[in-house]
């Protein structure tokens, strides 16, 4: 690799490093070919980038950006290493975890994770980033549990506003008729009256 391609390398390094807030140290050693496609298959999938680099070339890139921001991480540049960059910050987690499950291997290995600024070292901490609330998840719950009181006066509100209207109204007739409840299959019954007959007589009684 010429000079001109290591630094077009750190420049697209840096590139995503800036763009992300949350990026994976993978170690994908041993894995075949085959094996590699189809964990960039994943990734894809899961709107996660893969980029695979040199560690002097990734250490460079870092150390260009802000040496003390990604200081945790450099002791994970060790063999070979695959970068996964996501917005979600535990996409890459279960990707790497589905993966292994489904090969019945230990690779792709956790190296490290930058998360939001805070760096996790070591592959032990894999199962606990697959079970992290993101940030919509967190707002989701937030809601609910505001939400639930909230309903309950709206509610009141609701059946008071209609007790309400029940009561304003001027005709008693109309008030009676919104108060009533609803009787389905109801067949209404017509006053004599108002048919234009009048009601029998009962018979005489014979003396």
């Amino acid at each position: 690799m010429t000079k001109q391609e290591k630094n077009d390398v750190i420049e697209v390094l840096k590139g995503k490093f800036s763009q992300y807030n949350n990026f994976y140290v993978t170690n994908t050693e041993s894995l075949t070919v085959a094996q590699v496609t189809k964990l960039r298959s994943h990734c894809f999938d899961k709107q996660v980038e893969m980029k695979v680099a040199k560690n002097t070339l990734i250490k460079k890139a870092l150390e260009s950006l802000n040496t003390e921001k990604y200081a945790g991480v450099f002791d994970s540049l060790h063999n070979v290493t695959a970068l996964l960059f996501s917005e979600n910050p535990k996409e890459p987690a279960l990707i790497l975890s589905g993966f292994r499950k489904e090969s019945k291997g230990e690779k792709p290995e956790l190296k490290a994770a930058f998360i939001n600024g805070d760096v996790f070292v070591g592959d032990n901490q894999l199962k606990a980033l697959t079970q992290i609330k993101t940030k919509n998840e967190l707002i989701g719950e937030v809601i609910g549990l505001l939400q639930s009181p909230i309903q309950r006066v709206l509610g009141a509100l609701q059946n008071k506003d209609a007790g309400k209207a029940v009561e304003a109204t001027a005709d008693p007739v109309v008030a009676e008729a919104i108060a009533a409840p609803v009787i389905a299959d109801a067949t209404p019954v017509t006053p004599a009256a108002e048919t234009g007959t009048t009601p029998e007589a009962p018979a005489a009684t014979a003396e």
